[in-house]
């Protein structure tokens, strides 16, 4: 039985840190992608291209992506009993925080499709270092599980 968990286990975190990958690898790009976007003239075709590359990227990797995270995720603690470990908590505060920020992307994806363009080049640009942050505190806590 043990060996059978195991293997299990192997596979839960394979699973888990491929849709990571996945799932930050399009954090990183929507963001620069509204950069050129905005960059574009309103209304020209290049816009448009922009429009539909966004929209690929959201519903072919970012979403489906995020799915996979959290399913190997719930899975991996459930089978390895982690949900009374105070790492675990902390890494959750902060994936749920990366989730309500792909939304909030998705959700600004949507405006500037619609021809709302609230943001700077600037400002998307230094959120595009959001990823990143939470990545280290995150890789730390599961790494090092300092608590």
């Amino acid at each position: 039985m043990e060996q059978i968990l195991q293997t299990t286990y192997l596979w839960l975190k394979a699973g888990h840190i491929i849709f990571v990958i996945f799932w930050m690898a399009g954090l990183f790009m929507l963001p620069r992608y509204f950069v050129y976007h905005q960059e574009a003239e309103a209304g020209s075709p290049e816009e448009a291209r922009w429009i539909d590359r966004e929209a690929k990227l959201r519903k072919i990797i970012l979403t489906p992506s995020l799915i996979a995270v959290w399913i190997f995720g719930i899975a991996l603690a459930t089978a390895m009993h982690y949900w009374s470990a105070p790492w675990l908590h902390a890494k959750l505060l902060f994936v749920v925080a990366l989730s309500a920020y792909h939304g909030w992307l998705v959700s600004y994806g949507k405006k500037l499709a619609k021809g709302q363009r609230g943001m700077s080049g600037k400002a998307l640009r230094m959120l595009n270092e959001v990823p990143s942050l939470v990545a280290v505190v995150v890789v730390i806590l599961v790494v090092v599980k300092p608590f």
